[in-house]
């Protein structure tokens, strides 16, 4: 048991610190997929709402307009969910340089 907790703090102490520059190219890549997606998810709301769904049935078409609706809502929360890791890892990176170093 000792052995194994020895081990676990040998691997912890491997780990090389997260500095400023780990933090702002994170918070520039996640804002440029912010930016991807966010154009994405525009031209696929565009798409469904010119190509409305056409058929005979009637529950047919309540199943494709939701699933229309279930595509661009989760586009657009991964187009957002982009923008607020990017705002965080920005803030992190200015959190970064008011920290004590310990």
């Amino acid at each position: 048991m000792a052995d194994n907790f020895k081990n676990n703090e040998n691997v912890e102490n491997n780990i090389p610190q997260k500095g400023p520059l780990n933090f702002i190219i994170g918070s520039l890549t996640s804002f440029s997929l912010f930016v991807f997606f966010y154009l994405l998810s525009n031209k696929i709301a565009i798409y469904f709402s010119i190509h409305k769904p056409s058929n005979s049935s009637e529950i047919v078409q309540n199943i494709s307009s939701s699933i229309n609706t279930l595509i661009i809502g989760l586009s657009f929360l991964l187009t957002f969910s982009f923008a607020f890791i990017g705002i965080g890892l920005f803030i992190v990176f200015i959190r970064s340089f008011f920290m004590n170093k310990s």
